[in-house]
């Protein structure tokens, strides 16, 4: 579970939010409406007040590496900083099969990975450290059709399994409908819920 306590950003309004375990909140937005801050306030990257929870354990007990840990954001642009796939992974990728790859593609070199791949290989590394809650920024923007299918129903497949709970932002309000269970709009400083799957 994930819960938002008066959290508070720049130019927004305190948040409250309650997300149960295995479910999917889809959030949308104008670019610069803070949907991005938003996340990374969740995930303990920049300041903020209020609180936020993960499974009833408060951000502040928690030293911020562990909680970036449980909590994890997958920015829109993907970070890669040594030469080769496997290097970025502290742990044998699951799935990997499922995002289209086969077991060769660990040992590819990041500059010949197209930006699609590096995305959904992004997507491989998080879910690699079993994190409890998803903070996913756009991660299916340089995707095809076939590889968005993918990405979708491996996430739902991970929350589900994982009981663990995920916010997706997507500027596509087809796609939120199909993945998550509640959608809000960020607006003039706001958060409003917009729909429920």
């Amino acid at each position: 579970m994930l819960r938002l306590e008066d959290l508070k950003i720049p130019n927004l309004e305190p948040v409250n939010l309650t997300i149960e375990p295995g479910e999917c909140v889809g959030l949308s937005g104008e670019s610069g409406s803070g949907k991005t801050l938003l996340l990374r306030a969740i995930a303990d990257m920049d300041e903020h007040g209020g609180q936020v929870y993960a499974e009833n354990i408060a951000q502040d007990q928690v030293r911020a590496h562990e909680w970036r840990r449980r909590v994890m954001l997958l920015p829109a642009e993907s970070q890669w900083w040594f030469d080769t796939v496997d290097q970025h992974f502290s742990a044998p990728a699951k799935h990997i099969e499922a995002l289209g790859f086969g077991q060769e593609a660990m040992g590819w070199n990041i500059s010949r990975c197209s930006s699609g791949e590096k995305q959904r290989l992004s997507i491989l590394r998080m879910l690699s450290n079993c994190p409890r809650v998803l903070l996913l920024d756009e991660p299916t923007a340089n995707l095809d059709s076939s590889n968005i299918t993918r990405v979708e129903g491996l996430v739902r497949g991970y929350l589900s399994e994982h009981h663990a709970v995920a916010i997706w932002v997507s500027h596509d309000a087809s796609q939120l409908e199909r993945v998550s269970q509640q959608q809000y709009h960020l607006s003039d400083g706001k958060l409003e819920q917009v729909g429920a799957a």
